[in-house]
């Protein structure tokens, strides 16, 4: 009996005291599956602080991600999605890393989003990251319900959220929803913007940041500005209610693939990009004929592009250092780009009166400078950068024997030409320039290569000459440059007889400045120096800030003169440096630099364009070698004579 009695307290025992076994894993609820990994007992590491983390869809931009996981404190991540399982928590721990843990929730069903456990979940999560996939599951499953006040109330409470593709897509005040089933291409949305298919979606997720913004991914790759245009016109059209009433109207953001925008709290914004992804910023346009069946048709749209060198701020919508400037106009739902550009160019200055200006030769320097400005036309007229423009341009005038640069060089002391040039790129401030070259047909290609293929500024003399061959450029017998006009002047030189030095060409450097249509600028400058130059000397056209110079936002300027003076005055800078700092007009500071230099003994002149593309020319002596042709003015004008307007 006493061992019966034993048996049964043991079995009792057992009973009341079983045996601990391992939780059981969370894997689901009703309408959703969940994943996690890494360990969510942990506390969070660090600091948690607000921010939006935006990217564009493809490979993710680490850098982008890192800042998204120190936002969270590198704590505990939820990842929400509607398709796919745990790709995006494993690139954040696997990858991205420094987190402490990743839950995913994968939603099949509208109820899940009112369950209490993932809503705790997600209350108690460090950060909020949306997946890509099909934004209007996220709308179906989320709009309106306990979830969707939770986001809101996550940045709202100064915690960081972030999404990609369809996750980016959801996130603007207004959000193409594709609720039709389909993903609506930019030809599609054009053809009737207020039509069914342009799904927009309204009072969704409610960040403040976001209030005027309307967002697409994927954009550059699939050729999403056009749709984007027509998202804006609906939303705005679809908000002007009569009881609403909005003190500014809604904007588009795109983003590129392989680029991603973190945002502050403060609303200051940085692109990341592991290629040259962009940020693209809509506003503006006047929409006309705006009926439902019918195409679009808007004027005037503003689109910036904002780079990983740009500055942007979310909250003012102020872009600094855009990647390019486009307007942009939209007529029976064809897209069209304004190839707004401007080009000016010089061949030089000196005593150059019209008294002594017999007609031919003057309308030989009238047609050389017309051929030259075509050039730089043809360029900018089909879409093509600042950069080549002045480049292509530059390289007609070293052809051309009636200017100091290439061929028509003038002769140093020892009888050979040496030749000197610069440029300059005003969208990255990246520039190349070489001295001394003895061989290269043109000097101005030698300093483009300069500047695209070294991590240097500036090459001379035997090592210009040496990288010229190294980069196959055309080479040529130095005495190429060595025209028939350039020898008599200078056994004229030799023979101090002033008379016959040819005193209208006294300083024959060459220049060009451009803006293209993107809102670049850009200049380049080349000459063979000074008559009678001696001991390898260098003028200031090759020297940056001195001769040339070119900064987006504010000028581009190439001068010709005396270039001892203009490197002592730092004169091509310090235009910029008046248009940026003391804000004086393009002409003012054009004309206050030429002064300045003038001031110190100095001849010689200086072309200058500002951001908008317009182009002054600056003189002290009695004349220059000049040029402009523009988008508004496309037919090529010339000036000789100081005080002669372009003809």
């Amino acid at each position: 009996m006493r061992r019966l009695i034993v048996s049964l307290a043991l079995c009792v025992l057992a009973i009341a005291l079983p045996v601990q076994a391992k939780p059981k894993s969370w894997t689901g609820g009703p309408g959703y599956k969940t994943f996690v990994i890494g360990d969510e007992s942990r506390p969070t590491p660090g600091e948690v602080k607000g921010g939006l983390l935006m990217s564009g869809g493809g490979d993710w931009a680490y850098e982008a991600f890192c800042w998204f996981v120190n936002r969270a404190g590198n704590g505990h991540i939820v990842v929400l999605r509607a398709s796919g399982t745990t790709e995006s928590q494993d690139e954040f721990y696997n990858g991205v890393k420094g987190v402490t843990s990743v839950r995913t929730f994968l939603f099949t069903d509208r109820k899940a989003a009112s369950d209490p456990k993932l809503l705790e979940a997600v209350r108690k999560a460090d950060g909020i990251f949306l997946a890509g996939g099909d934004q209007a599951r996220y709308v179906r499953f989320w709009k309106g319900t306990p979830l969707n006040e939770l986001i809101d109330a996550h940045v709202a409470a100064g915690k960081p959220l972030g999404g990609t593709s369809a996750g980016l897509a959801v996130q603007g005040s207004w959000a193409y929803g594709a609720m039709d089933g389909g993903s609506v291409t930019s030809s599609e949305a054009l053809k009737d913007p207020l039509g069914p298919a342009v799904t927009m979606v309204g009072d969704f997720l409610h960040f403040e940041l976001l209030t005027r913004i309307v967002t697409d991914s994927h954009f550059a790759e699939r050729d999403r500005l056009g749709r984007l245009f027509a998202f804006v016109v609906k939303a705005n059209q679809l908000r002007a209610s009569p009881t609403a009433r909005y003190a500014h109207p809604l904007v588009g953001l795109g983003i590129d693939e392989e680029a991603a925008l973190t945002v502050e709290a403060d609303g200051t914004a940085r692109v990341h990009t592991n290629k040259d992804g962009k940020a693209w910023l809509v506003t503006g346009g006047e929409a006309t004929d705006l009926e439902p069946g019918k195409p679009l048709n808007l004027q005037g749209v503003s689109v910036v592009g904002i780079g990983k060198s740009s500055t942007f701020n979310l909250r003012t919508l102020a872009v600094g250092n855009p990647a390019f400037t486009r307007t942009y106009d939209v007529k029976d739902g064809v897209v069209t780009q304004r190839l707004r550009w401007s080009l000016a160019l010089h061949g030089g200055a000196g005593v150059i009166e019209r008294a002594n200006m017999p007609p031919e030769k003057e309308a030989r320097y009238r047609a050389s400078l017309t051929q030259a400005l075509e050039v730089g036309q043809k360029v900018l007229a089909s879409g093509g950068s600042a950069l080549e423009a002045v480049e292509a341009t530059a390289r007609v005038l070293e052809d051309d024997p009636l200017f100091n640069a290439g061929r028509g060089a003038v002769i140093a002391t020892d009888g050979k030409a040496y030749l000197d040039a610069a440029i300059m790129d005003g969208g990255t401030m990246k520039a190349g320039a070489v001295a001394g070259v003895t061989r290269t047909k043109n000097p101005i290609r030698l300093a483009r290569r300069v500047m695209d293929k070294t991590r240097h500024v500036f090459l001379a003399g035997e090592g210009a000459d040496a990288f010229s061959l190294v980069q196959g450029l055309e080479q040529v017998d130095p005495s190429y440059f060595l025209t028939p006009e350039r020898q008599k002047a200078f056994e004229a030189w030799k023979a101090k007889n002033l008379a016959g030095i040819d005193r209208s060409h006294l300083y024959g450097t060459i220049g060009v400045v451009a803006l293209d249509a993107d809102g670049h600028l850009a200049a380049a400058t080349s000459t063979g120096g000074l008559m009678g130059k001696q001991w390898g000397r260098i003028g200031d056209a090759p020297v940056i800030g001195a001769g040339t110079y070119a900064r987006d936002g504010d000028c581009a300027v190439s001068a010709t003169g005396t270039g001892e003076f203009f490197i002592r005055d730092s004169a091509a800078r310090q235009v910029c440096d008046r248009v940026r700092w003391n804000k004086e007009t393009i002409d003012q500071a054009a004309y206050n630099t030429i002064m300045s230099v003038g001031a110190l003994g100095g001849d010689g002149g200086l072309i200058a364009m500002d951001k908008d593309g317009k182009a002054v020319f600056a003189i002290n002596d009695l004349g220059m070698y000049r040029g402009a042709v523009s988008s508004d003015a496309p037919t090529p004008q010339t000036g000789i004579f100081a005080g002669e307007a372009l003809r």
